[in-house]
Formats: C-alpha cells, sequence, structure tokens
C-alpha cells in the first residue's frame, strides 16, 4: 500500500474517532453548536479522505511510468483538504457563535482550499478511469 494511501486512510480513521467524539458530546448535549463541525469531520475527515485514499491505490494504472498518477498531486490533496477541514473546524464555531470578518474570510479559505482538493484530485484521477 503506497505512503500516500496509508497517510489518507490513517488520517481519515483518526476523523473518524474526532466525529464519532464530537457526536457523543452534541447527544450529551455538553457542547452545542457545533454539529456542523460534526458532519464535516464525517463527510470530509473521514468518508472523502477514506475514499481518495482507495482511490488513489485501487483505480487502474495510468502509465507504467506513472501508475498512480502524479504523486504530488496527491499530496497536493492531502494538503489542501486536510488544511481547509481543520481551518473550517475552528473558524465554523467562532463565526457560528461571534460573526467577524477574521473567521468569515477563514471560512471563505477553507472553502476554498477543500474545493481546491477537489479538482486537483479529479485532475489526477480523471485519466485512470478507462476500460482497460
Amino acid at each position: 500500500m503506497p505512503l500516500l494511501t496509508r497517510t489518507f486512510i490513517k488520517t481519515a480513521l483518526i476523523y473518524l474517532t474526532l466525529a464519532l467524539t464530537l457526536g457523543i458530546a452534541l447527544a450529551l448535549g455538553i457542547t452545542n453548536g457545533l454539529f456542523p463541525v460534526y458532519i464535516h469531520l464525517f463527510v470530509f475527515g473521514w468518508l472523502t479522505q477514506l475514499i481518495f485514499g482507495v482511490v488513489y491505490w485501487m483505480f487502474p494504472k495510468y502509465s507504467m511510468q506513472l501508475p498512480r498518477g502524479y504523486e504530488w498531486l496527491g499530496w497536493v490533496t492531502y494538503g489542501t483538504l486536510n488544511i481547509g477541514l481543520l481551518l473550517r473546524a475552528i473558524a465554523e464555531p467562532l463565526q457560528a457563535s461571534k460573526p467577524n470578518n477574521l473567521s468569515g474570510a477563514l471560512l471563505v479559505v477553507s472553502a476554498i482550499l477543500q474545493w481546491l482538493a477537489g479538482v486537483v484530485f479529479i485532475a489526477n484521477t480523471w485519466h485512470r478511469v478507462k476500460e482497460k
């Protein structure tokens, strides 16, 4: 299993643990206003990250020289996805509790980073979706 895949999957497992823990805290009423963070940790931290890692590993080879496409694009995807997700996890509760320009700007940056992760992932994966 490639290092990039292992990194995506282990990071996904960490996010799953965080999301489950936050879900328990929300259910017990220990914390309020973090439901959007909970959803993002599950969807982008756990599911998306797991899918990206498995796709990088298991999809058909691009070529003999670049079997998984450009690895550096995979790392760009990993970095932008996680920086965007962590920024969102910090900025979203701040914006919800006390809206201000900084947390609003951080939310925009986080959304752009997550969007960029998706675009880079698609660019690096598109050519691997083929008949044979």
